[in-house]
């Protein structure tokens, strides 16, 4: 059965979708992501996937005390992204109450630092993100493009022990257009052991059944759930 994780995405404290990751196309949800974490959970939800805009953009975390209000208010497990650049951003999070930290830009630019966290916390408490477009690996809130590919990136942390990953079409991010299938059961196919999580433009439930034959893990949506592309009772047959 495939994982269902819906996403809150934090903007000057408001739950939030973009564009593409276009801060400029911004819709807000909720003014308080507190309230549609809650909502969430009254539907069964049992995972939450959490972004700091704010901190990918500054490069550092500063959505701490939303994360805080969640974990103590909420019984979700969060994993969360965005800012975490040194040991210091990665204990505020896990103190606020996040379960498991998804590291992307750090593990292009900081290698040996993110080797170090694995090392430290163990495979369970971290996800690997990989944000891609065309191909390639983007970091810095994806306004930054890479030289990296998706598999040689990917094959290389497998190999030192990540077992869980992220990947973000980031073409598809917020479009609803469908998800990108057709990348992820590539990951799927040469690396069949990973926990793989999609994201990126899903629709539909009929989306989600496709990867779930396809054998994704996991999946986090975002944009259908807040326009109603999908409704929370939906997600009843998955949980």
């Amino acid at each position: 059965m495939i994982e269902i994780i819906p996403a809150i995405d934090i903007l000057e404290g408001k739950c939030v979708r973009l564009e593409q990751g276009n801060y400029r196309l911004k819709k807000v949800y909720e003014a308080d992501p507190l309230d549609a974490a809650k909502k969430f959970e009254a539907h069964g939800i049992r995972r939450l996937h959490v972004v700091d805009l704010d901190g990918a953009r500054m490069k550092r975390v500063v959505n701490w005390k939303t994360l805080e209000r969640i974990a103590n208010s909420t019984s979700l497990v969060m994993d969360f992204g965005g800012g975490i650049r040194k040991t210091g951003d990665l204990k505020i999070v896990y103190e606020c109450g996040v379960a498991i930290a998804v590291i992307g830009s750090l593990a292009v630019t900081y290698k040996e630092l993110f080797l170090e966290w694995l090392g430290l916390y163990g495979p369970q408490k971290l996800i690997l993100g990989a944000d891609v477009k065309e191909g390639k690996i983007a970091v810095s809130a994806w306004d930054d493009m890479t030289e990296l590919t998706l598999l040689p990136f990917l094959d290389e942390y497998l190999h030192a022990g990540v077992q869980q990953v992220l990947c973000t079409d980031i073409s598809r991010d917020g479009m609803l257009q469908g998800p990108a299938t057709g990348l992820y059961k590539e990951v799927m196919d040469n690396f069949p052991g990973i926990h793989l999580i999609a994201s990126g433009g899903i629709s539909s439930v009929e989306d989600l059944h496709i990867l779930q034959e396809s054998g994704i893990p996991g999946a986090v949506i975002g944009k259908a759930l807040y326009e109603g592309k999908i409704g929370l009772r939906d997600l009843k047959q998955f949980i």
